[in-house]
């Protein structure tokens, strides 16, 4: 394996390294040296069954989207920056000319190249990387790489939390115990939902979410769930609901928990068609998607350096660079040993 090499996704089930020229930043650029990399479930989903929208023949796949590491150079125009930061990258570059960018949305872009995704497929698994410097934010000195590495995952959960809206005073339920969903009930938390309750079918999961100052942590898999859910959120139900977990029992599972006049957020991504319920609908509840995040770095980060968002609290795995094969293959088959991992692409780098 040469010193810029890159893995990627020769077949599902099949990562493989490639050796590569390092690149070299365009004039708005810069070049990371990547230090560490979460897994997220998209890329456990791709590496199992390819890529949620098919590449094309023949177009090379990498994964990962979550990375942290070292600026090795800039180029011209660049001037925040320099040669030794410690940056963390949002990974989707939009187009900032669509109706939807041009309104501040720029998350919904639907010409948005992200990494490890349609159309250039370019995942951070590599030992460099170039990428828009407005993009690749500086982390705070009391930050570690492994938090920088978290910083994207976490803004999924402050934009779900912040469009959900009020949470003062008010109940929510987390559907899902995984990162996404860990996260989500600490920045609720933090945004002040007087309860919080963390649904998963993961005993370990649950066992987290008490540990991270959820309320309550039950049992998806208990048939009294929704009635021991209401015992904590009251009779009518929870205020907001967060389905994190992307599957349709827990979107129907929502739908019977939230309160009348309440909000459901989907956050996961839910496949196939989810139903909605009658008694959503004459109850006058508000569903509302919830799509990656949008300007949500920089709160991201000061929540983290902070310290009032303990994101590293969630990572209990770590894998070398050169064991990534083996990183996808226990991520795949026994996700059920860890809540969120992390790849150490250069662990020279801290």
């Amino acid at each position: 394996m040469s010193a810029n090499s890159k893995a990627i996704l020769e077949t599902p089930g099949k990562m493989v390294f490639e050796d590569c020229d390092r690149p070299a930043p365009g004039p708005d650029e810069v070049l990371v040296q990547i230090a560490r990399v979460g897994m997220c479930g998209s890329d456990i989903h791709g590496f199992k069954s390819g890529p949620y929208i098919p590449p094309q023949p023949g177009q090379e796949v990498g994964l990962g989207h979550e990375p942290a590491g070292i600026i090795a150079d800039v180029g011209e125009n660049v001037t925040d920056l320099k040669v030794g930061d410690r940056v963390c990258l949002e990974p989707g570059v939009p187009c900032y000319r669509c109706e939807f960018c041009l309104a501040g949305h720029y998350n919904v872009c639907p010409n948005v190249d992200f990494m490890a995704t349609a159309p250039n497929y370019k995942g951070a698994f590599a030992k460099f990387i170039t990428h828009p410097a407005h993009l690749t934010f500086k982390l705070p000195d009391s930050m570690s790489l492994d938090e920088g590495a978290l910083v994207e995952p976490a803004s999924v959960a402050t934009h779900a939390v912040q469009m959900a809206g009020n949470l003062l005073g008010k109940t929510a339920v987390v559907l899902g115990g995984g990162a996404v969903g860990l996260m989500v009930s600490m920045v609720a938390k933090m945004a002040g939902a007087r309860a919080i309750v963390v649904v998963d079918i993961q005993e370990r999961r649950l066992e987290k979410a008490r540990e991270l100052g959820a309320t309550a942590a039950f049992s998806g898999s208990d048939p009294d769930v929704a009635a021991k859910i209401k015992d904590i959120v009251g009779q009518y139900g929870a205020d907001v609901v967060f389905e994190t977990a992307g599957a349709i029992p827990t979107v129907k599972l929502g739908l019977n928990v939230v309160k009348r006049r309440g909000k459901f957020m989907i956050v996961g991504t839910v496949p196939g068609e989810a139903p909605i319920s009658f008694l959503a609908i004459n109850r006058e509840v508000t569903m509302q998607t919830v799509f990656r995040y949008c300007n949500s770095y920089p709160t991201t980060i000061e929540l983290i350096r902070s310290g009032a968002l303990d994101a590293s609290a969630i990572v209990d795995k770590h894998f070398d660079y050169e064991d990534i094969q083996e990183a996808f293959e226990v991520a795949a088959n026994h996700a059920d040993t860890f809540t969120k991992a992390v790849v150490v692409v250069d662990s020279s780098l801290s």
